[in-house]
């Protein structure tokens, strides 16, 4: 039987919010009540300071509705205070990184191809491989990516160059 737990959103100096379960009963494997404790003040901040290194500015508990389902932008959570948002700033950045790890491969390949053309002095080959390149290079700088609103928004936005188009 998995143990009941309640769910505690703690808000990092640097605003980013981590979650945590707290346990509040266990069970053994027949069924029966193990342990259990109360999530008071007292045992929550006590398992905070056992689980998380370094300063907290906050917790508070929170219901499992207000957790986003979507972990796509779990490092830009913050707190509203009546449930865990998207920061739209830290999300674009995050949604930067993601396409970066996509292009690398991308970008690796055409330094093959490059290299190919290169010792072939296909001139007209070595301009397409070097556009296709550029465009790789341009992905993060795609306007629709300060302009995405929402999280979903942003998620959706996957430059032609990353998807073969």
């Amino acid at each position: 039987m998995a143990p009941d737990f309640v769910r505690v959103a703690i808000t990092m100096p640097s605003g980013h919010v981590a979650v945590m379960s707290f346990v509040t009963r266990e069970y053994t494997p027949s069924g029966e009540v193990r342990w259990e404790r109360e999530p008071t003040a007292g045992a929550i901040e006590s398992e905070i300071g056992r689980t998380i290194v370094g300063p907290v500015a906050g917790w508070r508990l929170i219901d499992e509705a207000d957790i986003p389902a979507d972990r796509y932008f779990r490092n830009a959570w913050k707190d509203t205070g009546a449930k865990l948002d998207v920061d739209m700033p830290k999300a674009r950045e995050i949604h930067r990184e993601h396409l970066r790890a996509r292009r690398a491969p991308l970008l690796a390949a055409l330094d093959t191809e490059y290299m190919r053309a290169d010792e072939a002095a296909d001139v007209p080959e070595k301009r397409r491989i070097a556009a296709k390149k550029q465009a790789l290079r341009d992905v993060t700088a795609d306007p629709r990516i300060d302009a995405a609103t929402t999280p979903e928004a942003l998620k959706a936005v996957v430059p032609a160059a990353l998807t073969g188009g």
